[in-house]
Protein backbone atom coordinates (compact mmCIF):
# COMPACT_ATOMS: atom_id res chain seq x y z
CA UNK A 1 0.00 0.00 0.00
CA UNK A 2 1.78 3.17 -0.92
CA UNK A 3 2.51 5.89 1.72
CA UNK A 4 -0.01 8.26 2.23
CA UNK A 5 1.60 12.18 1.08
CA UNK A 6 1.58 14.70 3.68
CA UNK A 7 -0.32 17.90 3.02
CA UNK A 8 1.75 20.84 2.16
CA UNK A 9 3.18 22.78 5.05
CA UNK A 10 3.14 26.44 5.13
CA UNK A 11 4.95 28.69 7.66
CA UNK A 12 1.75 30.69 8.69
CA UNK A 13 0.12 27.00 9.35
CA UNK A 14 3.46 26.37 12.04
CA UNK A 15 2.83 29.86 13.43
CA UNK A 16 -1.06 28.96 14.24
CA UNK A 17 -0.22 25.71 15.54
CA UNK A 18 2.12 27.64 17.99
CA UNK A 19 -0.64 29.82 18.81
CA UNK A 20 -2.85 27.62 19.71
CA UNK A 21 -0.42 25.39 21.80
CA UNK A 22 0.38 28.25 23.48
CA UNK A 23 -3.19 29.72 24.39
CA UNK A 24 -3.97 25.95 25.66
CA UNK A 25 -0.84 25.67 27.59
CA UNK A 26 1.16 28.88 27.97
CA UNK A 27 4.70 29.86 27.24
CA UNK A 28 6.29 26.69 29.09
CA UNK A 29 3.82 24.19 27.22
CA UNK A 30 5.50 25.98 23.65
CA UNK A 31 8.05 23.26 22.12
CA UNK A 32 8.94 22.72 19.15
CA UNK A 33 7.36 18.99 19.44
CA UNK A 34 4.18 19.87 20.70
CA UNK A 35 3.73 22.14 17.82
CA UNK A 36 4.43 19.13 15.50
CA UNK A 37 1.49 16.92 17.21
CA UNK A 38 -0.57 20.33 16.85
CA UNK A 39 -0.27 20.04 13.04
CA UNK A 40 -0.08 16.54 12.45
CA UNK A 41 2.53 13.49 10.82
CA UNK A 42 4.88 15.84 11.09
CA UNK A 43 8.46 15.64 13.07
CA UNK A 44 10.02 18.55 15.20
CA UNK A 45 13.13 18.41 12.56
CA UNK A 46 10.30 18.81 9.69
CA UNK A 47 9.73 22.47 11.31
CA UNK A 48 12.72 23.76 11.15
CA UNK A 49 12.61 23.62 6.81
CA UNK A 50 10.43 26.35 7.75
CA UNK A 51 11.54 28.18 10.57
CA UNK A 52 15.15 28.66 11.74
CA UNK A 53 14.90 28.17 15.31
CA UNK A 54 12.31 28.24 18.24
CA UNK A 55 13.15 31.87 19.15
CA UNK A 56 12.61 32.71 15.56
CA UNK A 57 8.92 30.74 16.06
CA UNK A 58 8.55 33.14 18.87
CA UNK A 59 9.41 36.02 16.92
CA UNK A 60 6.67 35.18 14.40
CA UNK A 61 3.99 34.07 16.99
CA UNK A 62 4.68 37.80 18.73
CA UNK A 63 3.75 39.70 15.69
CA UNK A 64 1.24 37.46 14.57
CA UNK A 65 -1.02 38.17 17.17
CA UNK A 66 -0.12 41.55 17.57
CA UNK A 67 -1.79 41.97 14.13
CA UNK A 68 -4.79 41.71 15.66
CA UNK A 69 -4.55 44.69 17.50
CA UNK A 70 -6.19 47.69 14.94
CA UNK A 71 -4.71 50.52 14.04
CA UNK A 72 -5.74 53.89 12.85
CA UNK A 73 -3.77 55.02 9.83
CA UNK A 74 -2.37 57.95 11.62
CA UNK A 75 -3.15 59.54 14.87
CA UNK A 76 -6.18 61.52 15.24
CA UNK A 77 -6.42 65.29 16.87
CA UNK A 78 -7.42 63.33 20.67
CA UNK A 79 -3.50 62.13 22.23
CA UNK A 80 -4.97 60.48 24.92
CA UNK A 81 -7.83 58.96 23.53
CA UNK A 82 -5.20 57.02 20.71
CA UNK A 83 -3.06 56.15 23.44
CA UNK A 84 -6.15 54.88 25.58
CA UNK A 85 -7.61 52.78 22.72
CA UNK A 86 -4.50 51.13 21.30
CA UNK A 87 -3.56 50.35 24.91
CA UNK A 88 -6.98 48.77 25.81
CA UNK A 89 -7.09 47.18 22.14
CA UNK A 90 -3.57 45.18 22.98
CA UNK A 91 -4.67 44.73 26.60
CA UNK A 92 -7.68 43.10 25.03
CA UNK A 93 -5.49 40.74 22.73
CA UNK A 94 -2.52 39.76 25.75
CA UNK A 95 -5.58 38.38 27.62
CA UNK A 96 -6.50 36.12 24.73
CA UNK A 97 -3.11 35.33 24.60
CA UNK A 98 -1.07 35.55 27.87
CA UNK A 99 1.81 34.20 27.21
CA UNK A 100 2.68 37.02 25.42
CA UNK A 101 3.23 38.98 28.23
CA UNK A 102 6.50 36.74 29.09
CA UNK A 103 7.85 36.52 26.03
CA UNK A 104 7.28 39.90 24.49
CA UNK A 105 9.25 41.71 27.21
CA UNK A 106 12.25 39.81 26.36
CA UNK A 107 12.94 40.39 22.66
CA UNK A 108 12.89 44.22 20.27
CA UNK A 109 10.16 44.72 18.49
CA UNK A 110 11.23 44.36 15.20
CA UNK A 111 8.41 42.33 13.09
CA UNK A 112 5.98 44.21 10.99
CA UNK A 113 2.68 44.40 12.87
CA UNK A 114 5.13 45.45 16.36
CA UNK A 115 6.74 47.92 14.54
CA UNK A 116 3.44 49.59 12.98
CA UNK A 117 2.40 49.67 16.59
CA UNK A 118 5.18 51.34 18.20
CA UNK A 119 5.47 53.92 15.67
CA UNK A 120 1.85 54.56 16.08
CA UNK A 121 2.14 55.59 19.63
CA UNK A 122 5.59 57.18 18.94
CA UNK A 123 3.96 59.51 16.54
CA UNK A 124 0.73 60.21 18.81
CA UNK A 125 3.54 61.36 21.52
CA UNK A 126 5.88 63.31 18.95
CA UNK A 127 3.27 65.33 17.64
CA UNK A 128 2.55 66.16 21.18
CA UNK A 129 5.93 67.57 21.55
CA UNK A 130 7.60 64.67 23.28
CA UNK A 131 10.95 63.84 21.66
CA UNK A 132 11.58 60.39 20.38
CA UNK A 133 13.21 59.51 23.29
CA UNK A 134 10.99 60.38 26.03
CA UNK A 135 7.62 59.54 23.56
CA UNK A 136 9.80 55.94 23.66
CA UNK A 137 10.01 55.68 27.57
CA UNK A 138 6.25 56.95 27.50
CA UNK A 139 5.70 53.80 25.24
CA UNK A 140 7.45 51.54 27.33
CA UNK A 141 5.59 52.48 30.46
CA UNK A 142 2.39 51.58 28.15
CA UNK A 143 3.90 48.40 27.65
CA UNK A 144 4.81 47.65 31.30
CA UNK A 145 1.51 48.46 32.69
CA UNK A 146 -0.44 46.19 29.82
CA UNK A 147 2.24 43.14 30.20
CA UNK A 148 2.36 43.64 33.65
CA UNK A 149 -1.44 43.63 34.33
CA UNK A 150 -1.55 40.06 32.02
CA UNK A 151 1.89 38.45 33.59
CA UNK A 152 -0.59 38.87 37.03
CA UNK A 153 -3.41 37.61 35.38
CA UNK A 154 -1.06 34.65 33.62
CA UNK A 155 0.16 33.39 37.18
CA UNK A 156 -3.10 33.22 38.72
CA UNK A 157 -4.48 31.07 36.07
CA UNK A 158 -1.39 29.05 36.25
CA UNK A 159 -1.38 28.87 40.51
CA UNK A 160 -5.52 27.18 39.55
CA UNK A 161 -3.79 24.95 37.19
CA UNK A 162 -1.30 23.75 39.47
CA UNK A 163 -4.05 23.38 42.51
CA UNK A 164 -6.50 21.61 40.39
CA UNK A 165 -8.92 25.29 40.74
CA UNK A 166 -10.38 24.48 37.08
CA UNK A 167 -14.53 25.24 38.24
CA UNK A 168 -15.90 28.02 39.40
CA UNK A 169 -16.76 26.24 42.57
CA UNK A 170 -13.74 25.28 43.51
CA UNK A 171 -12.34 28.75 43.18
CA UNK A 172 -15.41 29.95 45.49
CA UNK A 173 -14.44 27.17 47.78
CA UNK A 174 -10.33 28.63 47.76
CA UNK A 175 -11.92 32.01 48.36
CA UNK A 176 -13.83 31.11 51.37
CA UNK A 177 -10.62 29.22 52.79
CA UNK A 178 -8.85 32.07 52.52
CA UNK A 179 -11.43 34.16 53.76
CA UNK A 180 -11.81 32.52 57.15
CA UNK A 181 -8.22 32.43 57.26
CA UNK A 182 -7.94 36.19 57.67
CA UNK A 183 -10.70 36.50 59.90
CA UNK A 184 -9.52 33.70 62.44
CA UNK A 185 -7.56 36.25 64.56
CA UNK A 186 -9.16 39.60 64.00
CA UNK A 187 -5.74 41.05 63.23
CA UNK A 188 -6.78 42.38 59.35
CA UNK A 189 -9.77 43.37 60.00
CA UNK A 190 -10.16 46.23 56.56
CA UNK A 191 -8.40 42.72 54.46
CA UNK A 192 -11.08 40.77 56.14
CA UNK A 193 -13.48 43.62 54.90
CA UNK A 194 -12.53 43.64 51.22
CA UNK A 195 -12.38 39.80 50.78
CA UNK A 196 -16.12 39.51 52.04
CA UNK A 197 -17.27 42.27 50.03
CA UNK A 198 -20.00 41.79 48.05
CA UNK A 199 -18.15 43.27 44.76
CA UNK A 200 -15.10 44.73 43.68
CA UNK A 201 -13.55 46.46 40.82
CA UNK A 202 -12.84 43.78 38.11
CA UNK A 203 -9.16 42.95 36.37
CA UNK A 204 -10.50 45.48 33.52
CA UNK A 205 -12.00 48.02 35.95
CA UNK A 206 -8.34 48.23 37.45
CA UNK A 207 -6.76 48.20 34.16
CA UNK A 208 -8.52 50.49 32.94
CA UNK A 209 -8.32 53.14 36.35
CA UNK A 210 -4.58 52.18 36.20
CA UNK A 211 -4.23 53.33 32.91
CA UNK A 212 -5.82 56.61 33.50
CA UNK A 213 -3.42 57.48 36.36
CA UNK A 214 -0.60 56.45 33.40
CA UNK A 215 -1.65 58.85 30.77
CA UNK A 216 -2.37 61.60 33.35
CA UNK A 217 1.26 61.36 34.35
CA UNK A 218 2.10 61.70 30.75
CA UNK A 219 0.31 64.52 30.47
CA UNK A 220 2.86 66.21 32.77
CA UNK A 221 5.69 65.81 30.84
CA UNK A 222 4.43 67.04 27.65
CA UNK A 223 4.78 70.39 26.87
CA UNK A 224 1.47 72.94 27.19
CA UNK A 225 -0.69 69.60 28.37
CA UNK A 226 -3.62 70.03 30.96
CA UNK A 227 -2.77 67.39 33.45
CA UNK A 228 -6.65 66.58 33.64
CA UNK A 229 -8.21 67.51 30.29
Amino acid sequence: MPRRRQSPLERDDIVRAAVAVADEGGADALTMAAVARRLGPYTPMALYRYVLSKDGLVDLMLDHVTGEIPLPQEPSSDWRADLRQVAVDSWDMVKRHLWYAQLAPTRPPLGPHMMRRTEFLLQVLVRQGASVGDAMTYVALLDRHIFGSAQQEAEELAMRRRHGLRTPEQLAEAIMAARELAAANGRHPALTAWMTSPSGASMDEQFALSLTFLIDGIATRLPGQDRTA
